[in-house]
């Protein structure tokens, strides 16, 4: 291929949107949160193996949800289980202005 013919486009701030992904904004934010749990354990020192006992789940569950599988939970268990490793959850709703559907964002503190 020669470089000519090398196209670069500017993704947007979600990577799943720019992929394709039903529910990109839904998927953003359980990755963030994941990102956190993840965050909150390094935070604490805690093994997997402890972590998934705070949060009642087994070990290579954790493990899985923290290599980025994490489409089988829904973002309300993700965020328990950042709750259970001791993070404050803040849940912000507001309206949309004009037409447009509402959208969501994750903001870590």
């Amino acid at each position: 291929m020669a470089q000519d013919d090398l196209t670069i486009t500017r993704g947007s701030d979600n990577v799943f949107a720019d992929i394709g992904v039903a529910d990109a904004e839904e998927h953003a934010i359980k990755a963030r949160v994941v990102m956190l749990i993840g965050h909150l354990m390094q935070q604490k020192g805690l093994s997997q193996t402890a972590a998934a006992a705070r949060i009642k789940i087994s070990q290579p569950d954790l493990s899985k949800l923290l290599r980025g599988h994490f489409r089988g939970f829904s973002l309300e268990r993700l965020l328990g289980y950042a709750r259970a490793l001791g993070a404050d959850i803040e849940i912000k709703a507001k309206a949309a202005r004009g037409e447009r559907a509402g959208r969501m964002r994750f903001v870590e503190a």
